[in-house]
């Protein structure tokens, strides 16, 4: 079985949940709380996932998880967490369960409220510690079990990035069995969440050679085993190419992301659209390659070899045609954003974490037009 020891240790393959106690074991971890969503416990991987525990009873569950996790959601889970006296988080699922417990590790051990650990506005000196996290995906897309980061859609209104080496879960176990199965457009949703984190953190721009590799060989295990795995989900080789090209995504994005995620953000923090992360980061990222090429004719030709495109392909042409061939949105507006909505998203689009380290320097003006190009 791989084992991967980047910054924390990923127990990688077909399989690897049975691990599972034994990570608890290590960590000391007597009194897990589960956080997972409804989803998951109704078509029986947790049950498939307690199963592997000795003792599943002395493990809570909380999975009241939105689709995206909320200020409000993390509030109830942890006193959940608190009134069960647990002593680990174990995450279970998607982006939004990874998030939503690591917000809630983090509150446990170092306390609220939770907008002061803000890193734009200095909140990392605050962090005191974190509850032992163990994460756990069900999708091949956030790659958040690899990740020092989490996003969560605060009270008054902003989605905040929050991130800190401290959020970072201290195992993994990453077991591409747990995505057999899952709906073709879940899987293309999350893995092109997958990819644009692969040329996200690619093109951002803090110099990091190691992470710009593992996101190269990333997009080059996604963009050829997508199509695969949407079109048959039970093909358990693009299912293992899909959980490692989400996984690298996630190593290689500690470097940086970019505008595609700035946009996202601004635009997953609508709730009364319920929109998914991975499916406006798709829909997006075509804008944003033709926005940046002139910042990027150097690294642009390395996007292209790994994506086994010709010389002078069209990056943004190519990524729109995966899109039509998955099935995706063609824009915005067929997700329901429209451009009245322009001048609410623009701001959080500004102060997002990922514009900080965008290849080309992006506007409120910017931000607008490409709002309105990737309608």
């Amino acid at each position: 079985m791989p084992m991967l020891n980047f910054q924390n240790q990923i127990r990688f393959d077909l399989g690897a949940i049975t691990k599972l106690q034994d990570a608890l074991n290590r960590l000391g971890i007597q009194r897990p709380l589960l956080v997972t969503d409804r989803g998951l416990r109704d078509n029986g991987v947790l049950d498939r996932i307690t199963g592997v525990l000795e003792d599943s009873s002395s493990a809570k569950t909380y999975d009241g998880t939105p689709g995206n996790p909320t200020e409000e959601a993390v509030a109830e889970a942890l006193e959940y967490y608190q009134e069960n006296e647990c002593d680990g988080v174990v995450c279970i699922g998607g982006g939004s369960p990874m998030d939503l417990g690591k917000a809630v590790a983090l509150l446990a051990d170092s306390g609220g409220p939770l907008a002061q650990y803000d890193p734009l506005k200095g909140g990392n000196k605050l962090v005191k510690g974190v509850a032992p996290l163990i994460a756990i995906p069900t999708t091949s897309g956030t790659g958040s079990e690899a990740s020092v980061g989490f996003v969560i859609s605060m009270s008054d209104g902003r989605k905040l990035t929050f991130a800190n080496p401290k959020f970072l879960p201290r195992l993994a176990i990453c077991d591409p069995e747990l995505t057999l199965g899952l709906p073709p457009m879940l899987t293309a949703a999350t893995g092109m969440d997958a990819i644009t984190h692969c040329i996200e953190a690619v093109l951002a721009t803090p110099a990091n050679p190691p992470a710009e590799g593992i996101g190269l060989d990333g997009l080059w295990r996604g963009w050829r085993h997508i199509k695969r795995a949407v079109d048959n989900g039970s093909d358990r080789t693009a299912r293992w190419e899909m959980m490692m090209a989400s996984t690298e995504g996630a190593l290689a994005f500690v470097k940086g992301l970019g505008a595609v995620h700035s946009m996202s953000h601004a635009a997953g923090r609508i709730k009364e659209l319920r929109l998914h992360h991975g499916t406006l980061n798709a829909v997006i990222l075509p804008t944003i390659l033709r926005f940046n090429e002139e910042a990027c004719l150097d690294v642009y030709p390395r996007l292209r070899q790994a994506m086994g495109l010709a010389a002078n392909a069209d990056l943004a042409k190519a990524v729109e045609q995966l899109n039509a061939d998955l099935g995706l949105p063609r824009g915005l507006s067929e997700m329901g954003l429209t451009e009245e909505l322009i001048e609410d998203m623009v701001p959080h689009a500004i102060n997002d974490l990922a514009t900080m380290t965008n290849p080309k320097k992006v506007s409120a003006e910017d931000f607008a037009d490409l709002y309105r190009q990737a309608m």
